[in-house]
This record gives C-alpha cells, structure tokens and sequence, in this order.
C-alpha cells in the first residue's frame, strides 16, 4: 500500500497504541536503476503487511522477510541488495560485521539497496490490581523500567483493563481475591499471578474450579506470585515479582493464546506461513500466491519474482528447442 511519511508516521503510532509489534524500513543508500529513492520508508507488520514503498519485485518480498525476523528477535539489521561487488566487500556473503546482511539480487532493474530494518515493540503492559503499599511499590518500579503500568482498586478492575497482551498482579490480600482473580481469568492475559500464601491460592484457585473455570488457565496461574525469597519486606515481595516477570519475559516464556509468545522484545503474533518457491533465473526466494508470476513446463510449474526474470526463462527454454 503506497503510502507518504506521514502516513506511515501515522500508522505506527496506531499500531503502538494498540500495542502491535512492527519494523521500520529505510533505504540509506541506492544505486541505479533501482526504483527506490534515498530515505524512503516502510512500515511491515508482524503478519508481514508492507505500507509503503522501498523498492521493486525482488526488493520488497526480501525486505519483508528480515522485517518479521527482526520483530521476533527484536535486533535491527542492515541489508545489503544487490551484488557484492557494489558494496565493497570481498566476500560479502561470510564476512560482513555482525548486523549486517547480504541479498544477492540479478534482478538488472533493481540496481543495489541498503536498507536498514529497525524494530519497534510495545512496552509490557503490567495491571497491578489492589492498594497496598506492595502493590504501589511494583506499579513504581515497573514504570522505573518504562512499562505501561495500571495500578488498579480489587473493586475497580474489570475484564476490559487487561488484554492478552498484559501481566495481571493481583495483590487484594484477601479482599474479594476470587472475584478479582476470576475476572483476571477472563481476560486470558499473558500472565497472572496471586499474591498470597500456596494455601491461600490453593483455596482460591479451588473455589473458582468449582465455580467451572476453565482448569487449564487455572494451571497458568502463579501462586505466589514472584521469586520465593521467603519470609521478607513488601518492598522485597515488589521486587521479586518484577524479578520473575522480567525473567520469563526475556525467556520468551510468557505465551498467550493470540501469540506464538511474548518475549524480551514484544509480543509477536504467530507467522503466517507462506509458501515459497527459488526464482531459476536470478535466485531469489518468491513468495507463492495467486498473484505470482509463473510458467509451467514439462509438468513443473517455476515462479519468478518479476516479469524481466520470466521473461528471460521462456527465452531460454525457446533458444533450446
């Protein structure tokens, strides 16, 4: 989808305030003829939509597949398009600096491209539910590390103020724990834990099974919530839950049923396979759908990243025969 800067300024900050993972792609350096122009940008999401405009037939489905690469491991990266020849590098293709990647593309229309491929991820959104000094203190340090924090009253929570995306504290100390906890349930957030004793949580997660909640995400609830650091301060208890939410976070360990998991970076959507086939002329991987360009020849059907590569294989078949 063509779209200006502006625009694609303004579809990141939607796709941040939804908390949706994407990568932002830039060109640094062209060479003729390729069709893209210096600093141009596109947005890719974590399906592998593209907005915007970063180059042609070969470039764009290459740049889209180190784009939902780089969201799941959350490093940027620099790719090299082209031949290695253009870039100044004898051996391209095993000596590059660490960041960096090379594309060998034959595509003549293409020309060469840098182009370098940055993450941007949400921030964990963690609800700390209750008022005590516990609670407050988690909510503070959270925010001390940037993370979307929601300090909420047990009476004030509702299914709506957690997402799968989120981390759900609940620290009530015994005020209505199972009405809050059950609500938490609902939301099927990321994680959730319970502040309290493993009897206190025994009895609590028992009395919702019995009320027909659902024991598989009963099982996903961590009781007590935090590192165990035993008998200790609620300024110690606030830090040995962010120590544990920040341990599985970085574990990638912390896996939602809309997401393939949520890890140090962000939470990444399951991939969208799709199938993938070798251009014979110029050897770029293709994405195969209805709209790819293909021949079919002696009962094998062969796709080409652009009409010039189709073009040149029929050629060749007609000069053999």
């Amino acid at each position: 989808m063509p779209m200006d800067g502006w625009g694609i300024m303004q579809q990141a900050t939607e796709l941040a305030r939804r908390g949706e993972p994407f990568a932002l792609a830039t060109v640094v350096w062209r060479q003729a003829p390729s069709s893209s122009q210096q600093g141009a940008k596109a947005l890719i999401t974590a399906a592998g939509e593209l907005h915007g405009w970063i180059g042609g037939a070969c470039a764009e489905p290459t740049v889209i597949r180190a784009a939902r690469e780089v969201i799941g491991t959350g490093t940027a990266r620099l790719l090299l398009l082209g031949d290695r020849e253009q870039f100044g590098y004898e051996t391209a293709a095993g000596d590059l600096p660490d960041g960096m990647t090379f594309v060998p593309i034959a595509c003549q229309s293409e020309g060469a491209l840098e182009v370098y491929i940055e993450p941007v991820l949400p921030v964990p959104h963690l609800v700390v539910v209750g008022d005590s000094p516990m609670a407050s203190t988690l909510a503070d340090l959270a925010r001390t590390l940037g993370w979307q924090t929601d300090l909420i009253a047990g009476q004030d929570f509702t299914v709506a103020a957690a997402s799968q995306r989120s981390l759900v504290v609940v620290a009530t100390q015994g005020h209505d724990d199972e009405g809050v906890l059950e609500r938490a349930v609902a939301a099927r957030p990321a994680y959730l834990g319970l502040v309290g004793s493993h009897k206190r949580g025994e009895a609590v997660l028992g009395y919702l099974a019995d009320r027909g909640a659902d024991r598989e995400t009963l099982s996903r609830v961590h009781v007590p919530a935090g590192l165990d650091l035993g008998p200790t301060t609620h300024q110690e208890i606030a830090v040995a839950i962010l120590a544990e939410l920040v341990k599985l976070r970085a574990a990638g360990a912390l896996v939602t049923p809309g997401h393939a998991g949520l890890t140090q970076s962000g939470p990444v959507p399951a991939a969208r396979q799709v199938p993938q086939a070798t251009d014979p002329v110029c050897g770029m991987s293709v994405d195969v759908g209805a709209g790819t360009r293909s021949t079919r020849r002696d009962g094998t059907t062969y796709y080409f990243c652009s009409a010039g590569c189709q073009q040149a294989f029929e050629e060749r078949l007609l000069n053999h025969e």
